[in-house]
């Protein structure tokens, strides 16, 4: 299906309930640089989210999300489980881009001093981190306000800066799928401008406050397992309970294209 940006078309494919556009690292990039800074306001709001093996689980839980990833400008896999098996069940299987490396190539190569980019982030030492890292940029920074999942007017203080805030670049790291119900609702705002990023932690990695596993693990696929021992006690309820219903997703769609994947002819594997 076509991508709403001039000259660019993406085959989405939907993989475990989750669309997933079939673009390579390059074309990906080239995309999101190719607008000069100050040029961003002649186009209407967009945003990216990096679909994972939690998001995946959510959104089958909840057909409600579905809307907050169709609507998205791009959609990338960010979880070696789903490329890997995405690999074995269509033609070549996806990119693979995590939020977190495309973060870290947008502020190292991208954006430029004097860009005015806004932030939506968990705490105020978050912020004072990024502006300390990043001094020559312009840095709109929102801390989100606490409860947004069960207060509709922090819900709406986050929308409200995020559609306003007329930035080249807004990155929204407060987690999922929080960060992409408000990245679908500011792009209802008419009035909204530039590309919001659904990034998770990408900013905690960034800034070196997490560390990433190292690129043997996050080549074989187990940075998962690297996670869940940095941070056992926010995320082992999250990887155990997404277990049995990832491998029921799993089965479901390896029964439903296997027969047509046989006939599929054979196509470009992303890299």
């Amino acid at each position: 299906m076509p991508i709403g940006l001039a000259g660019a078309v993406s085959l989405r494919e939907h993989f475990l309930n989750a669309p997933f556009d079939g673009l390579d690292r390059s074309e990906v990039l080239s995309l999101l640089a190719q607008d000069p800074p100050r040029d961003f306001e002649a186009r209407s709001f967009r945003y990216v989210v990096t679909p994972n093996v939690d998001h995946v689980v959510r959104l089958s839980a909840d057909p409600s999300l579905a809307p907050c990833y169709e609507a998205a400008w791009l959609s990338l896999c960010d979880s070696k489980p789903i490329l890997v098996m995405s690999r074995l069940l269509t033609r070549g299987g996806f990119l693979h881009l995590p939020g977190s490396t495309l973060t870290e190539i947008l502020f190292r190569t991208v954006i430029r001093p004097g860009d005015r980019i806004a932030l939506v982030v968990a705490s105020d030492a978050i912020a004072a981190d990024m502006r300390v890292a990043f001094p020559d940029l312009d840095l709109a920074i929102l801390t989100a306000p606490p409860d947004i999942d069960g207060d509709p007017a922090a819900f709406a203080t986050c929308v409200a800066f995020v559609a306003r805030s007329r930035t080249r670049f807004t990155f929204i790291a407060i987690g999922a799928p929080r960060s992409e119900r408000i990245a679908f609702q500011a792009s209802l705002d008419p009035d909204a401008c530039g590309t919001a990023l659904c990034i998770g932690a990408a900013l905690e990695f960034l800034l070196g406050r997490k560390r990433r596993a190292p690129l043997w693990m996050q080549r074989t696929g187990i940075e998962w397992l690297h996670r869940l021992a940095s941070e056992p006690h926010r995320l082992w309820r999250r990887y155990l309970l997404a277990v049995l219903p990832f491998g029921r997703l799993l089965l479901k769609e390896g029964l439903a294209r296997l027969p047509s994947r046989r006939a599929l002819p054979p196509r470009t594997v992303k890299s």
